[in-house]
């Protein structure tokens, strides 16, 4: 009789227990979830993204950095050793092996691009260049030759007091004005109205026969 009495008040208290701990976390969780909501907030106020600012680059700086990198890609296509391109680049672009820039660069080669031109023809610029927030010198455009244009898009990394080439783009698009595929279709032919029936005013008069004058 005595164990019997004792065990019952234990088998009423565990479900009370698990209830409270139950209870407890559920009001513990939203407090833990509001505070890590609050806590972007503070920083999303506090901290501003970074923008691009412009550069401090002059003219030629630019055409010295800009011919620099074609050239040097444009000879590592032709002769097929990007030694000397992997050799001006950054340390970040020199992680890349000539063996493993040869294989990115293959389709321009297959394609017989050439950029010599690049050497006597002003680029016009569609990205002034202009600082990243990661540092790096970013800029784009073109050269407009003819039929073919060639666009770039480079960046440099800041390496021993220089900009050193980050990140190469280079492709070719058509500048020359290209006519429609197919010949617009000829507009259709206003439909004319029927010819009126012939009057009696306009019929030839008749000639009496046996006389070659008039009646």
């Amino acid at each position: 009789m005595t164990a019997r009495r004792a065990t019952r008040p234990l088998r009423k208290r565990v479900p009370a227990m698990l209830l409270a701990a139950l209870s407890v976390l559920a009001i513990a969780q939203p407090t833990v979830a509001q505070s890590q909501e609050q806590q972007p907030k503070k920083t999303q106020r506090t901290a501003r993204p970074a923008e691009p600012k412009p550069a401090n680059i002059n003219r030629n700086g630019v055409l010295i950095l800009v011919r620099t990198s074609l050239l040097a890609l444009d000879q590592a296509n032709k002769t097929g050793n990007y030694t000397v391109l992997r050799d001006l680049g950054a340390p970040g672009f020199q992680a890349n092996t000539a063996a493993k820039l040869g294989e990115i660069f293959a389709p321009q080669r297959q394609q017989a691009l050439d950029l010599g031109g690049v050497a006597v023809l002003e680029p016009q610029l569609t990205l002034l260049p202009q600082i990243e927030p990661s540092g790096m010198l970013h800029m784009a455009g073109f050269f407009p030759s003819v039929p073919m244009q060639v666009n770039f898009e480079l960046l440099f990394a800041p390496h021993e007091r220089q900009w050193k080439l980050f990140g190469i783009s280079v492709t070719l698009s058509n500048s020359a004005p290209e006519a429609p595929a197919a010949e617009p279709a000829p507009a259709p032919a206003a439909a004319e109205p029927p010819p009126e029936a012939p009057t009696p005013s306009v019929n030839p008069k008749k000639v009496s026969k046996g006389s070659g004058g008039p009646p």
